[in-house]
């Protein structure tokens, strides 16, 4: 059985506009606090193995547990006892479960785009995972998600289930509704943390303050 977790902004050390369990070490935070803020994951969860996430669809498979950052926007393992995280502050922190392989992966407009999910999805299979499910932790929701017409319009083309509008009936985008209809296609059942990051003052989120930190989805088995 595997373990899944997803930090917010609460019980770190990060002041102002990161405060305070900011876990990203490339938002202008002083990175002597965010390895505190890491020393909090690792002593509640472990040896954790981060990205540099780039908004691409490169999968990384993890054997054993490493300090190297690996620049991409999924983590694959079927190694007990390495915590893979994803880092967002909006984008989506999927978690993918089976018995004896499990994945972070990062989705946000663009890696919903270019497939990093079914890609993870297919990596896992290699490797033996049977029975996958999925868990969607918080992003932003449709209504906050504001797009311009042009972005509109590319995503839906692909991804019409992602269609949505803001209080105002401007264009916006539920990822989340699109990303789950992408796993149904997979045989992949999902549940899916219905918080919104803009909304959700306990969550950092980019669209609301810009200058922010990041909170995680974790996952082990």
């Amino acid at each position: 059985m595997s373990f899944t977790f997803f930090t917010d902004r609460l019980g770190g050390y990060s002041q102002g506009d990161f405060s305070s369990l900011n876990l990203a070490l490339h938002v202008e935070d002083d990175a002597k606090t965010v390895a505190r803020n890491r020393e909090v994951i690792e002593q509640a969860h472990g040896k954790t193995v981060y990205m540099n996430q780039v908004h691409g669809n490169n999968v990384e498979v993890i054997s054993k547990a490493t300090d190297q950052v690996l620049t991409c926007d999924g983590l694959v393992t079927n190694v007990a006892g390495i915590t893979l995280a994803v880092l967002v502050a909006d984008c989506i922190p999927l978690l993918l479960s089976s018995q004896n392989v499990v994945a972070a992966v990062h989705v946000g407009r663009r890696g919903l785009i270019n497939g990093v999910a079914t890609k993870s999805v297919a990596i896992m299979r290699e490797l033996g995972a049977d029975e996958i499910t999925a868990t969607l932790g918080p992003s932003i929701c449709g209504p906050c998600y504001e797009v311009d017409q042009a972005t509109y319009d590319q995503v839906i083309a692909t991804h019409p289930g992602a269609a949505s509008k803001t209080s105002t009936g401007t264009p916006s985008l539920d990822l989340p509704a699109a990303l789950v209809a992408d796993l149904a296609k997979l045989s992949i059942q999902c549940v899916v943390d219905s918080r919104c990051t803009r909304e959700d003052e306990d969550l950092f989120s980019y669209r609301k303050s810009h200058r922010t930190g990041r909170q995680a989805g974790l996952i082990r088995l």
